[in-house]
């Protein structure tokens, strides 16, 4: 089945919780328990898991759990593609209008999903994208420091209005998510091109908290060179977006 194409076989759904991993098996059991806690009888909700290449025991424990949480996904990348391309994969399958994401790593608290959700619905539509902002760093201060002059640079070239765009804790439509380009390092630069497709953002404060276990497997926004070249490439997106005509049709 192709990935474009959304499982019918399942009962419907109206938000899909995406999940990268790569490496992360000591740490899908406390965070699926934790987005089921945050989540349940609230809405309709599936959750999908991208393992993104792992090498460890990640798709053995997320095989065990999908026998105990009949809402658990796993799509398996053969190898590892990157965060940006796990997030593709996860929302091209996922079967919700609203699709919310999170790090893999627990340092993202699911309790804070609903606020994500609610920003997106109270939009009306023209809401692209309800992104969390960290509060209260877990991260080493060399990484914080990095984080902060990335931004920075960001948002001076992009003006994107974003202090924090490296939170993995988002939520958006899943079909505004879709209608944008994609490249690899996308993720890190969703608000610029939400605003450049006409959509406000809402932002939430979130509480940072240190991973449950294990070591970081997906880099941070301070590969220089990398950066780099994908800033210069959105914003040439930016600058070469036109308003979109109004097409009426002729009867």
């Amino acid at each position: 089945m192709s990935a474009d194409l959304p499982s019918s076989d399942r009962e419907p759904v109206a938000v899909s919780i995406v999940v990268p991993v790569r490496n992360e098996a000591d740490n899908v059991a406390p965070l699926i328990a934790e987005i089921v806690g945050a989540l349940g009888g609230r809405w309709a909700y599936e959750i999908i898991y991208v393992n993104d290449g792992s090498t460890d025991a990640t798709a053995e424990r997320l095989a065990a759990l999908m026998q105990q949480y009949g809402q658990i996904r796993q799509l398996k990348h053969a190898s590892s593609s990157g965060q940006s391309a796990a997030v593709r994969s996860g929302v091209r399958a996922a079967r919700g209008a609203i699709v919310a994401t999170l790090d893999g790593d627990g340092q993202n608290n699911p309790a804070f999903l609903p606020d994500l959700i609610s920003a997106v619905e109270r939009g009306g539509g023209c809401v692209g994208l309800a992104a969390g902002q960290r509060v209260g760093r877990k991260d080493t201060g060399f990484k914080r420091m990095q984080s902060k002059i990335a931004n920075a640079v960001r948002n001076g070239i992009l003006k994107d209005g974003t202090r924090d765009t490296g939170c993995g804790l988002k939520a958006f439509p899943r079909d505004v998510f879709l209608s944008m380009p994609y490249f690899d390092g996308l993720h890190r630069f969703l608000p610029a091109l939400v605003r450049r497709e006409g959509f406000d953002i809402a932002y939430v404060d979130v509480i940072d908290r240190p991973r449950h276990s294990g070591v970081s497997n997906y880099g941070f926004f301070d590969r220089l060179w990398i950066g780099i070249m994908d800033l210069a490439g959105v914003w040439w997106l930016i600058r070469r977006k036109k308003p979109t005509p109004t097409a009426t049709e002729v009867h």
